[in-house]
């Protein structure tokens, strides 16, 4: 409990250093908020009524005062491009980006790791040269170029995806709110047709932000592996007649899960706060391609908002990843 109670104390200047910064950062950049809502050819008394309306007619440091109190009370400030609360429309499209990243890392895992664990077990052989092969691709492919092909080769040519527009095709309708996340709202509901055309819509801009994530984990994996694979107690165990699946499964994976499930939690947490480039391309209704709509409206309080989202994202996942590590490692968890 006192280790837990030390690192969540450790957050504090790094997020007080993230407010400070994404604050500065946002009144520097060019453009005025005022004037991009009112329109270029509104009229100078529109466009002040509309800066005091926003508070923007206050000093810099009056600014920062309210925003920084507002953080104690719950309040992320308002989005003026939307017309709502930061909050409200966070809550409305943060599950969507939460499933997007959830369904990417059980892709990279599910076919990250046996590529890793099958590339340390070939090692220098044909099938470890193919599998560096796809995590080298998987680790340096554009993620807007493999988002655009993926499109125009399964939707515009093939017709295998759906448009690239939605959560859910729009002659269904959402299955019955219980996560927000459709596919197991619609399993719990038991609204077949929701989820397979959740699913559909799911799966295409899943497996393109899953590469990124595929690549790692299969690079960690397999480093993870040999560094096991190569210890006394594994040659003790294959000296003995241990089967293969016994000697891997059993011994070796499990040695090299603390370096795996480390991976694992950083990339999610690397998932969650940078999906912008896909949800954008997809144009799947997250917060991605919110805080974009916000960046091009000059709207300050959801890019603030989602940039503190994304560094308390970061350090729980840290947290919760240093103290998984015990489960793993007893010296960890007798220290």
């Amino acid at each position: 409990m006192q280790t837990i109670v030390r690192r969540i104390l450790a957050m504090i200047p790094t997020l007080l250093g993230v407010i400070i910064s994404i604050f500065v950062i946002t009144r520097v950049l060019p453009g005025d908020p005022a004037r991009t809502l009112a329109g270029e050819n509104a009229a100078d008394s529109v466009v002040e009524k509309l800066r005091v309306q926003m508070g923007l007619d206050q000093s810099i440091w009056a600014q920062f005062f309210e925003y920084f109190t507002g953080l104690f009370r719950g309040d992320l400030g308002f989005a003026w491009h939307t017309g709502r609360p930061v909050a409200e429309d966070f809550a409305a499209r943060f599950p969507a980006t939460v499933e997007l990243a959830i369904m990417a890392l059980l892709i990279g895992i599910v076919i990250g790791v046996p590529l890793g664990i099958l590339g340390a077990t070939k090692r220098d052989r044909i099938a470890d040269h193919v599998t560096r092969i796809i995590s080298l691709l998987g680790a340096s492919m554009p993620l807007f170029w493999l988002g655009l092909l993926v499109i125009s080769v399964f939707y515009g040519t093939l017709g295998w995806e759906p448009a690239p527009v939605g959560r859910i095709d729009d002659a269904i309708n959402p299955p019955t709110h219980v996560t927000g996340l459709y596919l197991i709202d619609s399993l719990l509901t038991g609204d077949w047709v929701a989820f397979q055309s959740a699913f559909s819509h799911l799966i295409w801009p899943a497996m393109v932000l899953s590469v990124g994530a595929l690549a790692i984990i299969s690079r960690m994996t397999r480093s993870a592996m040999l560094e096991v694979l190569g210890q006394d107690y594994i040659r003790t165990a294959q000296a003995k007649g241990m089967g293969q699946f016994t000697v891997i499964g059993g011994h070796a994976l499990k040695n090299a899960s603390p370096s795996i499930v480390t991976v694992v939690g950083l990339e999610f947490g690397q998932l969650l706060g940078g999906a912008v480039i896909t949800e954008t391309i997809f144009n799947w209704p997250g917060i991605g391609g919110y805080v974009v709509e916000s960046i091009e409206a000059t709207d300050y309080a959801p890019v603030q908002a989602m940039t503190l989202l994304a560094a308390v994202i970061f350090l729980v996942v840290n947290l919760i990843v240093d103290l998984s590590q015990g489960i793993f490692d007893p010296k960890v968890r007798n220290a």
